[in-house]
């Protein structure tokens, strides 16, 4: 048998520098993707906020609209309430019903309850709410159906999505893409239907 003597490999140099920097790009580009991630669930989870705070003011006027049913019309807005209506958010000096109660709804979409040195500062940006009458009552013989009322609140979204469907805040946000909008319907029932 032949003494077959294989020569040793040289030295292999710059391997652990090419596997480190190769790493380096790796950890750089999952890093990169983490904070994309993180950015995204934050205008998420600050959108989920700002649709729980419309919830709960359009619960409020809701109850408002229900509670004051023999002067429903009188919820009606011609133009939304809250961010630009020019009105006062100090409602004590208004009767109580309606006009107080539109009064104390717009203060709310303000973010009366959310002040910060003096400043109204709310959940929702341009937060604003529109009460509109959606049909007639009927109170006709062997017909007897409701009025009911629209109430929406609409606000500044944080990113573009499909533009809503609802009149409230149209065009008041820039890119209609930015509006958001929730909306209910009120029926205020008619005492003299039997």
């Amino acid at each position: 048998m032949s003494d077959l003597s294989f020569p040793l490999p040289a030295r292999q140099r710059g391997v652990s520098l090419i596997e480190v920097l190769v790493t380096m790009v790796v950890l750089a580009f999952g890093l990169l993707g983490l904070a994309a991630f993180q950015s995204k669930a934050q205008v998420g989870s600050i959108e989920s906020y700002q649709r729980a705070q419309a919830a709960v003011l359009l619960q409020d006027m809701q109850s408002r609209l229900s509670g004051n049913s023999l002067d429903a019309d009188a919820y009606v807005t011609a133009r939304p309430l809250g961010t630009s209506d020019g009105l006062d958010p100090d409602c004590s000096a208004q009767a109580a019903g309606s006009a107080r109660d539109k009064c104390e709804w717009s203060a709310a979409l303000k973010g009366a309850a959310e002040q910060r040195s003096g400043v109204l500062g709310g959940a929702m940006e341009g937060a604003r709410g529109c009460i509109e009458r959606v049909r007639e009552k009927n109170e006709a013989a062997g017909v007897c159906t409701p009025a009911v009322y629209l109430v929406s609140v609409a606000w500044q979204g944080r990113h573009a999505t499909r533009a809503p469907a609802q009149s409230c805040g149209k065009d008041a946000y820039g890119a209609d893409t930015n509006r958001r909008v929730i909306s209910a319907r009120v029926a205020v029932g008619l005492p003299t239907c039997v």
